[in-house]
């Protein structure tokens, strides 16, 4: 495995599922679902929520490709409908409103009468939405072998370690960064994700076009 491939994949890997998992967004829903609930509690609903969606992002980056498969769906058909989905989510974070392709209000609402939220809405859709396993799958087949499938579950665990720490923070995020914190962060974060969108499509469409001409 060539540890300086491997190290320049992470970095791409990390920046790009960090943005579409977006836990600084899910902060919000986060203290809304655990509003009466006594620290240790929220805290548990988080370290959960992240082990769900972050173990599910795993399975679909390795496994999501042959399941696809099965059904006759080719990577660069995927990679399109993966860029389409992520340009509706960073249409929603540029306007720094909350993205239904993540999460409906109905469903942030039924979470607050849950007992346990941990699983929905937070872990799915909130944190391990459709844009997320999209993104993850595309980056775990940017290349073969385990040069390209071990920095892609790393930066899957960094982000979510992340995740965790600032859920488990989120009185203090809200605190220091406010509303209008939260919601500058979001419209940078939602252009970059336009332009990670726009190449999903660019290179899918150009796989497919080859794949056409070739045939």
């Amino acid at each position: 495995m060539s540890i300086s491939v491997a190290l320049a994949h992470y970095l791409v890997c990390l920046p790009a599922l960090f943005i579409i998992v977006d836990p600084l967004g899910a902060v919000p829903v986060f203290l809304a679902v655990t509003s009466t609930d006594p620290p240790l509690k929220a805290r548990g609903v988080a370290l959960r929520a992240c082990l769900v969606a972050g173990s599910l992002l795993i399975f679909f980056s390795l496994f999501g490709n042959w399941l696809f498969g099965l059904f006759g769906i080719s990577l660069a058909a995927f990679r399109v409908a993966g860029g389409l989905l992520l340009m509706l989510t960073a249409l929603d974070m540029l306007r720094a409103r909350p993205s239904e392709t993540r999460t409906t209000p109905g469903e942030t609402s039924d979470g607050i009468l849950k007992d346990d939220p941990a699983i929905v809405p937070l872990a799915i859709p909130l944190l391990g939405g459709p844009g997320a396993i999209a993104t993850a799958m595309v980056l775990m087949s940017a290349g073969p072998g385990f040069t390209y499938a071990v920095p892609t579950v790393l930066a899957i665990l960094t982000v979510f370690a992340a995740s965790y720490v600032l859920l488990r923070s989120s009185t203090l995020v809200q605190r220091v960064l406010r509303r209008s914190g939260l919601a500058v962060l979001e419209r940078v974060m939602g252009l970059i994700l336009a332009g990670i969108a726009v190449q999903f499509v660019a290179d899918g469409t150009g796989e497919l076009w080859r794949a056409i001409t070739q045939s």
